[in-house]
Order: C-alpha cells, then sequence, then structure tokens
C-alpha cells in the first residue's frame, strides 16, 4: 500500500546517533551540508522551493532555517512560524534534510523565554511528528554570563521531553556555551537522552586550533 511505502521510505531516510557520528538506517556515517537562511524575518523569501533546489543541484542535502526569537523575529511577530513552515514543507518535498533553529542570540540564557520555546516545540513536533527529514535545533548560540550545568542542560532538559513526546526518536541539536563553542564542557556532562548532537559553531575566518581541540576533546569523551 501507499502508506507502507511511504513508511518504509520515511524509515530509510530516518537518522540517528551512534557513538560520535550521525548514522543511517544502515549504519552508514551520515555528513549533513548545505547552507543556513539569514533571519526568517529579514529574509524569508528566500527560503523557497527554487532556492533549495538550486542548493540540492549543488550537492546539497541540508537547509537551516533560522527562525530568530530576538531582533525583530518569532518573540515579536509570532507569523515569522508561518514562514519556517512553509519553507521546511518546501524542503521536506525535495527530501532534504531540515534544521528547525530556535535562534537565540541577544537573548543569550535560552531560559529567558524557555516557556515560549516549549510551546513553540510542542507544535511544530506536532506538526512533523512523522517526517525523518526534520532536526530540531532549541538554542543556536547561549552566550553571555551563561554556563553549561547551570543553564543550557537544565534548559534541554525541560525541551527535549516536548519534543520527544511527539516525536520520539528525533534529532535534536543543543548549543554549547559562549556562542556554541564549548563542545566539550557539554561532553564532560552529557545530556542523559539518545539521538542528541551538540553544535560547535566555527567560522573558518577567525577560529582556529583552539577550537579543533575542543572537537577532539568532546569526541574523545
Amino acid at each position: 500500500s501507499g502508506t507502507t511505502q511511504s513508511s518504509e521510505a520515511a524509515d530509510q531516510a530516518a537518522l540517528h546517533v551512534s557513538g560520535t557520528d550521525l548514522v543511517d538506517a544502515n549504519g552508514h556515517t551520515v555528513i549533513l551540508h548545505g547552507m543556513s537562511t539569514h533571519g526568517l524575518q529579514w529574509f524569508g523569501q528566500f527560503a523557497n522551493a527554487g532556492a533549495f533546489q538550486s542548493l540540492q543541484d549543488r550537492g546539497a542535502n541540508l537547509v537551516r532555517l533560522a527562525m530568530y526569537t530576538g531582533e525583530g523575529g518569532y518573540l515579536s511577530d509570532p507569523n515569522v512560524k508561518n514562514t519556517l513552515y512553509a519553507a521546511a514543507d518546501a524542503a521536506i518535498a525535495r527530501k532534504l534534510y531540515v534544521i528547525i533553529d530556535w535562534h537565540i542570540l541577544s537573548d543569550g540564557n535560552p531560559q529567558t523565554n524557555q516557556n515560549a520555546a516549549e510551546t513553540f516545540f510542542n507544535e511544530v513536533s506536532q506538526r512533523y511528528s512523522k517526517s525523518p527529514y526534520v532536526i530540531y535545533e532549541i538554542c543556536n548560540e547561549p552566550n553571555g554570563n551563561v554556563t553549561w550545568s547551570g543553564n543550557i542542560k537544565p534548559y534541554a532538559e525541560a525541551v527535549i521531553p516536548v519534543i520527544r513526546a511527539n516525536a520520539p526518536n528525533s534529532v535534536i541539536i543543543v548549543g554549547t556555551p559562549t556562542w556554541s563553542q564549548d563542545v566539550d564542557v557539554a561532553a564532560s556532562d552529557p545530556l542523559n537522552f539518545s539521538n542528541v548532537l551538540y553544535a560547535l559553531h566555527f567560522y573558518a575566518g577567525t577560529h582556529g586550533q583552539s577550537l579543533r581541540d575542543k572537537i577532539d576533546a568532546a569526541r574523545a569523551k
């Protein structure tokens, strides 16, 4: 039946975390590569099927949808969510993986808007509960006077179960301190959930060996 075929296709597309790798249904390591949008509240018109096809034609298998919480984003204009949904639907239709990014920046501490995050991720994970292509990024770049154990980990421990209640096998990305650089700190005190990835944001023009060392230290743990 069509339903069975669709279920089989979804099973094949599903990803999960095994050790320090993201793997496919056959256990083969997967590397996702593509581009992030700019803030959807500013340039949402470019997050469309044509743009995604152009990226895919050039080898991308992933798009990241940056839904800012502040900076004129979701918290002040909830309609940004509709732009995100339209973009996610267009990407999924092309069988591109999609990172739905709760893009904290000026709010710094993810706990600042934790209630709004829980509400949002409950809705979005219901909407995409059956899609193997959706990856949830629950806090873009924690920054300021924010620690892993004091702020980010407790936030993740509250938000992840909200997502998992609807999408139990989903892959979830958790940001790390200092604008998602301190992945080694998170690795010393990991979350007690499966299928979790920890973010490190590397800027090729300014970052160097010290951040690569953090990656090696985290993977070693």
